[in-house]
């Protein structure tokens, strides 16, 4: 049995829901695209008044993915001006995200299970160790803002599926038994 480490529970959840969350976007702006919607206007759509638009969502999903590897492995955040406004912008800083989770060893954030990390948002000040940082913050983040996304799409018709959401799987049919 493989332990689980603050590496792995943090950094390849994140990556896998980064590389589904472009799967989604591109499922997105083909139907649209098919549709003939431009894509300022499906791109800022939001399910709620009070609540980002789907562009917006997809910067915070990255911008706590990256801070997350950052932050776990002691370095500094990389900073990505939130400066898209299309889907091949947005593709392009998924992959910029992903690229930078993957140059991020795992060796660097095992063993700060403990280390105090500082989340300095507007005039708080949020204290956690590296292990709830993870828990209860970065992943619940990251995937309320890519679940929102994918909500997001559903909501203006887009054929989605769980299985979208999820990713591949090692889906096997069942052997009698």
């Amino acid at each position: 049995m493989t332990a689980t480490t603050l590496y792995s529970a943090s950094i390849p959840v994140i990556r896998r829901s980064l590389a589904n969350l472009s799967t989604v976007l591109a499922k997105g702006a083909e139907y649209f695209a098919e549709k003939g919607v431009a894509e300022a206007e499906w791109l800022n759509a939001r399910l709620a008044e009070d609540m980002h638009p789907l562009l917006r969502q997809i910067q915070i999903a990255s911008d706590g993915a990256k801070g997350a590897a950052a932050r776990l492995s002691d370095q500094t955040v990389p900073s990505f001006p939130d400066d898209e406004t299309g889907v091949a912008d947005l593709q392009a800083r998924i992959a910029k995200t992903i690229a930078y989770l993957d140059s991020v060893p795992a060796s660097a954030i095992d063993g700060r299970e403990d280390a105090p990390i500082l989340l300095e948002i507007g005039d708080f000040a949020i204290h956690f160790t590296g292990a709830t940082y993870v828990r209860d913050f970065v992943v619940p983040n990251v995937l309320f803002h890519t679940t929102t996304t994918y909500a997001i799409l559903r909501n203006l018709g887009v054929p989605l599926g769980k299985r979208d959401f999820l990713g591949e799987m090692d889906i096997r049919p069942r052997v009698a038994g």
